[in-house]
């Protein structure tokens, strides 16, 4: 029997709350997005593997993803990674200098697109792969109507200050701007951190027929 979802006990260096990376350079990365023509937005956007009902309007942009919601180990680059990977990769360092890891795997890096009048519903990331790695935020544009709640509080991040996030704790977003919200959205974690205990017998139980 596999382990209840609910002992599957989250990575201990993640935030609770909301943890101040500080503030990255942003403008190339920022020209690059604000570029993109609409067509883009919508053929990236219906080839995304994240559909999820709680997301709601917002668009994305997905560049790396993982193989299995169970596993944030495995993971690949989609078609979008290769034109972007020079303007991502100095805002990627950026971001996570702070944690020191040598070896530091982006499992899921994508961007989100969040209209005016937008929301994203309340809810947890609940899929394993979700519980180990860092959840990081960069926003690329914002308004003062953007109101994000983390960690049982309201905040408003200003662009180009990168933040980690608890994604495991109830979180919802609203836009009630009159612009879109466009966030560099990406995980991060430690390769060289043990698994946790209950990564193996998860697995095996999970792959069981």
């Amino acid at each position: 029997m596999s382990p209840a979802r609910s002992e599957l006990t989250p990575n201990p260096r993640k935030t609770r709350a909301v943890r101040r990376l500080g503030t990255v350079d942003i403008a190339a990365l920022r020209a690059a997005v604000l570029a993109i023509p609409e067509p883009v937005w919508a053929a990236e956007n219906a080839a995304k593997p994240n559909r999820f009902e709680v997301l709601d309007a917002t668009r994305h942009i997905v560049f790396r993803f993982v193989d299995s919601p169970r596993d944030w180990r495995g993971s690949h680059d989609r078609p979008a990674w290769a034109s972007w990977r020079r303007r991502l990769e100095p805002v990627l360092a950026q971001a996570v200098a702070d944690y020191g890891y040598a070896r530091g795997v982006f499992p899921r890096v994508m961007l989100a697109r969040m209209p005016a009048g937008g929301v994203i519903h309340p809810h947890i990331d609940a899929n394993p792969a979700a519980k180990w790695p860092h959840k990081i935020h960069v926003p690329l544009t914002t308004n003062p109507g953007v109101v994000s709640f983390f960690g049982g509080t309201e905040h408003h991040f200003p662009v180009g200050e990168a933040v980690e996030v608890d994604n495991l704790g109830p979180h919802w977003v609203r836009n009630d701007g009159e612009t879109d919200r466009i966030h560099l959205i990406f995980e991060y974690y430690d390769a060289d951190q043990p698994d946790p205990d209950w990564l193996a017998p998860f697995l095996s139980a999970s792959a069981a027929p």
